[in-house]
């Protein structure tokens, strides 16, 4: 496998050792990465238990000590280029997983939420999470939405000056002290290689754009005009963006924060939110770049803003999740068509929508499993894993190599723990599939043993009616 300039995408001749969790980079056929032997035994399990069945045929799991190790990686890489003391707040993206059971895990590892709409703040309070370790994000928050955070005591982004003014009326309405309130900047610093998740282009849609002819002087003047704005936010893209452009982002708005500071006299700018958006390895089990690797850039890149005079918020999302994920899906149908192998599953465009649209830039791993849960084995053929949607695109996978799929087997996309199964397409009006967390642990024989926990029901065609008015079906006729 040869990589491209971004984890997000890869090239070349494909190498199968990718498509299997037993030989993936980190361990050897005879000693898998830990994240792939904790897979192969949920895999295994999931089967045993009927978890994946005829009556359930995809599901998802989540590796319940994956998801900790990641919080805390996150946690200890920014408390060793801080200063004592320095405060920071770690908020999980919950666009990428809008699950509360997961946002409730990660707030007890001490990762708040950073929501973007009505729904992901209200998740986000399902799973009681303090409103101090909140944030609002949205380019096109209502006033109602405003209105609500400041009652709450939400932190909130203002994505724009016409968002200000709103803000000022609320504001100025009550002797209330408001939550933090910050601004978000774009500092044009540029793209990576996937155009539609780049958020610091040139006329990118999120917030102020910093180099615009006479926009710098107007954030100043913003600033100064209100007391009450104490914060600025950046947020460079995700997958496919440099650690090195996004370090260029944040220090672009360090300069702007000082430059604040002076012109009022006194730190008013006392916190900066940094965003999130380090990029997730699809090509292997081995978690690279690490939250180590970008905070120590930041250190050399900024490193006065790492000093203790700012406090700081980050805004991960995909890196949290993302591989800490597998949907499983059974084989339908083993068939061939123009000497090629086909495996037709239960798994496509409606849980793998990015993948499926725009696969040179969203890739999967394919792990195969006979139907008992054991990895396959034996030569690698190219096939195709096709989804069960009403068109020819529907593929997980095209002419991979992998162990020759057979009719009741079963397929695992890895890597999915983000922006996949919580993130249901609703084509050919296919159910939403059961989410699963799983934990492993000794015994009482020794041998270790899997436990699955329930995070979301599967979707049934009952509830698919009712929200696709079928209570009100004569509503069109014409009586």
């Amino acid at each position: 496998m040869v990589p491209t300039a971004h984890p997000g995408r890869y090239d070349g001749p494909h190498d199968s050792r990718y498509d299997t969790p037993r030989s993936a980079p980190g361990g050897s056929p005879d000693t898998p990465h830990p994240h792939a032997a904790r897979r192969d035994l949920a895999v295994r399990a999931a089967a045993a238990q009927g978890l994946v069945s005829e009556a359930e045929p995809v599901v998802a799991l989540l590796d319940v000590a994956g998801i900790r190790a990641s919080a805390a990686a996150l946690r200890a890489a920014f408390a060793e280029v801080t200063a004592p003391g320095t405060p920071v707040l770690h908020a999980f993206a919950v666009k990428a997983a809008p699950l509360v059971p997961v946002l409730r895990l990660l707030d007890a590892e001490g990762i708040g939420a950073e929501v973007a709409s009505p729904g992901e703040l209200a998740l986000a309070r399902a799973a009681g999470i303090r409103p101090d370790r909140i944030v609002l994000d949205s380019p096109a928050k209502t006033r109602a939405e405003l209105r609500e955070a400041l009652a709450l005591g939400i932190a909130v982004n203002a994505d724009n000056p016409q968002e200000l003014a709103r803000l000022d009326a609320l504001v100025g309405a009550t002797d209330a002290t408001p939550p933090p309130l910050g601004l978000r900047i774009n500092p044009q610093t540029g793209a990576g290689s996937i155009g539609a998740l780049s958020t610091a282009t040139a006329t990118s849609k999120f917030g102020v754009a910093l180099r615009d002819e006479g926009a710098r002087a107007q954030v100043v003047r913003a600033f100064l005009d209100r007391p009450w704005l104490t914060r600025l936010h950046t947020h460079s893209g995700s997958q496919g963006v440099p650690l090195e452009l996004m370090a260029r982002g944040v220090r672009a708005v360090y300069e702007l924060a000082e430059e604040i500071n002076a012109a009022a006299g006194h730190r008013q700018v006392g916190t900066i939110d940094i965003g999130g958006g380090l990029p997730v390895n699809f090509a292997s089990d081995d978690q690279t770049p690490t939250y180590a690797d970008y905070a120590q850039l930041l250190k050399a890149t900024v490193p006065e803003l790492l000093d203790g005079r700012y406090g700081l918020v980050t805004e991960f999302g995909r890196s949290l999740l993302a591989e800490h994920g597998t949907i499983l899906a059974r084989v339908e149908y083993a068939k061939s068509a123009g000497g090629r192998p086909i495996a037709v599953t239960h798994a496509g465009a409606q849980i793998a929508t990015r993948t499926v649209y725009d696969p040179a830039s969203w890739p999967l791993r394919i792990a195969a499993y006979d139907a008992e849960g054991r990895p396959r084995t034996g030569p690698a053929v190219a096939q195709d894993i096709a989804g069960p949607a009403c068109f020819a695109g529907d593929l997980l996978a095209a002419n991979r190599p992998l162990p020759l799929l057979e009719q009741g087997d079963l397929v695992a996309a890895l890597d999915t723990g983000a922006y996949y199964f919580a993130h249901h397409y609703a084509y050919n009006s296919l159910v939403r599939p059961a989410v699963h967390g799983f934990t492993t642990a000794p015994d009482a024989t020794g041998a270790t043993g899997v436990r699955f926990l329930s995070v979301r029901a599967a979707q049934t065609v009952e509830e698919i009616v009712a929200e696709s008015g079928g209570d009100r079906p004569d509503a069109l006729l014409d009586h």
